[in-house]
């Protein structure tokens, strides 16, 4: 009998298990109502712990916004976000004074570096409609070498990221859309300078698959001694290997074979997160990241003494008018995707 690429699985919580180099990866999906035209819900907040509303209620949360859902403006230090939305929008905004919209099929990768703020809130736009969000937001840790490079963000416009369409043997139709590493021919835009994903060696993979009912794909096999781990999220039964596994489970790979997936009577969709270990020592505490207790403490005092460079926005929620998709940086240049 052929060795199964599958050393373990486990269930999605949340946030999602992840192994080095990635540290956390949270999925979040929420079916917003209609807009109050000042981008929040068109609903009644009462129930609801504003500031800490993490739990569904009526298929939404607020998080910690308190008018608009979403993420007012927090520090981060020593590691990246990836941050993956496939519905609705984000409204980005920093410490450095950069902004930028930014979904529907959209990443931003930010490396935080020696240490920003930032916001992400969920503009409800939509005032005659329901306003869906769905998005991944993926922590990738940062090298020693890197933790306290200058902060940077770098947009990956949909229109930019490679989506690789095919179909199996019985003409069953696979996805897989390509946010970093490598598939067949196909390579996305390049990351942040500093990442870890920068080197190609790192072997950084982070795709979006989506199957057909009935479809039948392999996940191909790679560079061995990979951490690689395959998130069932979405579906209704899928077979890896011969075994049958049921929405909401991850699978840790062998990344040197090859992982057969045999798909049941609804689409499934999945996450791949792929990466060569960065093998450092990992401290964290809250939104910071380090190799030691000290930096830890370090991070700690350089944020209370200039919070990173102060916050130059209004709001701790800022949110940016009417505005279509751009990126607005610290050095002031501003790009939209094409057609925008």
């Amino acid at each position: 009998m052929a060795p199964s690429a599958i050393l373990n699985s486990f269930q999605l919580g949340f946030p999602w298990q992840t192994a080095d180099p990635f540290l956390f990866c949270v999925y979040h999906q929420d079916f917003y109502p209609k807009g109050n035209g000042q981008f929040g819900p068109a609903a009644s907040l009462a129930g609801r712990d504003i500031g800490q509303d993490f739990t569904i209620k009526d298929g939404w949360r607020m998080y910690h916004g308190q008018a608009v859902p979403g993420f007012p403006g927090h520090p981060h230090r020593g590691f990246e976000t990836v941050t993956v939305v496939e519905k609705g929008l984000i409204d980005h905004a920093d410490s450095q004074g950069a902004a930028g919209r930014y979904g529907q099929g959209d990443v931003q990768w930010m490396t935080a570096g020696k240490g920003l703020q930032h916001a992400e809130m969920f503009p409800l736009l939509n005032e005659n409609e329901d306003n869906p969000a769905e998005l991944f937001q993926i922590w990738l840790n940062l090298p020693r070498s890197n933790k306290m490079v200058a902060p940077h963000f770098r947009m990956l416009w949909s229109e930019d990221i490679p989506v690789v369409n095919s179909q199996d043997a019985q003409g069953k139709n696979i996805r897989v859309k390509v946010v970093a590493g490598k598939y067949g021919e196909q390579t996305p835009p390049a990351p942040p300078p500093d990442s870890w994903a920068a080197d190609p060696s790192h072997d950084v993979a982070i795709w979006v698959i989506q199957l057909e009912a009935g479809a039948e794909w392999e996940l191909p096999a790679d560079t061995h001694g990979l951490s690689r781990r395959l998130y069932f999220f979405e579906g209704e039964s899928l077979k890896a290997a011969g075994t049958e596994f049921q929405p909401g489970v991850g699978l840790e790979l062998d990344s040197s074979l090859g992982l057969p997936l045999q798909n049941g009577e609804q689409t499934a969709r999945l996450l791949l997160l792929q990466g060569r270990r960065i093998a450092e020592p990992v401290v964290q505490y809250g939104p910071f990241v380090m190799n030691s207790k000290a930096e830890i403490m370090q991070a700690f005092e350089d944020y209370q003494r200039d919070q990173f460079g102060g916050w130059p926005w209004p709001s701790s929620e800022p949110v940016h008018g009417q505005k279509g998709r751009f990126a607005r940086y610290a050095d002031g240049r501003e790009e939209r995707p094409v057609g925008e």
